[in-house]
């Protein structure tokens, strides 16, 4: 499988990229792919929520009546969850919610959402890029030579450009990531994946282990 290599303003630079058939055209694995987004999104969940219970609230644990001859229930203390102010019966309490996988299913989940982009023809090739100062406008006029501007993007940069990675802050549909920190709720999320020439070659050998 050949992908044309792109300039910035979104011309042909007359190179082609191999795609192995074994990252980028294999049969996805919706399983796979559903296990690994539960996994990032569990994983960004703080877990902190906590509410008081009966022990817990302050307030005085005074019997507020007698037991017997009112009519009504007993009621031992106002902290009881039935009164207003009282405790909270059974809320929540911090808690991990993070769960392990394997890392043979997380390679097959990626290898899936990059055979995805590649059938939806979602997916380009871009010569490597490089700012010299982090500014916006360049980041923008990026996009604008290939069309995305208006379009949620993932750029795969093959390492660390502080520039690069500044320069898209800014803008709310565009994330810059590496190579080896691509995960497969972006690739899924972004209408279109960007990945630099020098980039495929390393998420090749990333998910070929």
């Amino acid at each position: 499988m050949e992908l044309a290599v792109l300039k910035h303003n979104g011309e042909e630079t007359g190179r082609k990229v191999n795609l192995s058939e074994e990252v980028f055209g294999i049969e996805p694995n919706d399983h796979a792919i559903y296990l690994d987004v539960k996994q990032y999104l569990a994983n960004q969940r703080q877990g902190t929520h906590k509410s008081k219970e009966r022990n817990e609230v302050a307030g005085s644990t005074k019997k507020i009546k007698k037991q017997k001859g009112t009519g009504g229930a007993r009621a031992g203390s106002l902290k009881s969850p039935i009164f207003r102010g009282g405790g909270r019966v059974f809320g929540p309490r911090p808690r991990n919610y993070n769960f392990k996988l394997n890392k043979s299913l997380k390679r097959l989940a990626r290898k899936s959402a990059l055979s995805y982009k590649v059938k939806e023809n979602s997916l380009m090739i871009l010569e490597n890029v490089s700012f010299d100062a982090p500014k916006t406008k360049n980041y923008l006029a990026l996009l604008n030579g290939l069309s995305l501007a208006d379009k949620k993007t993932l750029l795969v940069l093959p390492e660390v450009n502080k520039n690069v990675y500044l320069s898209s802050r800014n803008l709310p549909k565009a994330k810059v990531v590496t190579v080896d920190s691509v995960n497969t709720y972006e690739l899924l999320d972004a209408d279109s994946l960007v990945l630099c020439e020098g980039s495929v070659s390393k998420l090749e050998n990333l998910l070929l282990k």
